[in-house]
């Protein structure tokens, strides 16, 4: 019965909401009332979350949940790989308090490097998927905003 009710919120939610699928709403829901929360409670904490605008920062662990072609995250720059063609500027790892997601940072898109251990914020980033794997890409419509960088008068 539980478990019909929160599909039968999630539905509902999801119909109101642009980018997110009934299916992914209710996994929130249905984590959230497993670990302990009144449905009630979960069901507004949820449509909060899931009913941010665009360009509104969202957790690393639900950039897979979101099906709109753009995410914007924030973290810090965990990792720095090796690119593994011209195209690629810079390629690696960000990471905040729910997870890790890579990052591809294209030639043509114009972005600042990023530096390792650097908190970064990256607004409007291409999501796709590789091998079952979320990751984003910043073209030349994403935004690198660099929060430390941007406060030059404690410097």
């Amino acid at each position: 019965d539980e478990l019909a009710t929160v599909n039968q919120e999630a539905r509902r939610i999801a119909a109101n909401t642009e980018g997110w699928t009934s299916a992914a709403v209710s996994r929130q829901l249905a984590r959230r009332v497993a670990n302990g929360d009144e449905l009630v409670t979960a069901v507004i904490q949820v449509t909060e979350r899931v009913q941010q605008a665009p360009g509104t920062i969202i957790p690393i662990e639900a950039v897979s949940e979101v099906a709109r072609g753009t995410v914007s995250i924030a973290g810090e720059w965990a990792e720095d790989w090796e690119p593994a063609h011209p195209a690629i500027q810079q390629v690696g790892l960000l990471a905040d308090d729910t997870g890790r997601i890579k990052v591809t940072v294209w030639r043509k898109s114009d972005q600042p490097r990023i530096d390792e251990g650097e908190r970064v914020r990256l607004v409007d980033a291409a999501t796709s998927w590789y091998d079952g794997r979320v990751s984003v890409a910043l073209t030349g419509w994403s935004r690198v905003d660099f929060p430390e960088r941007d406060r030059w008068w404690e410097t």
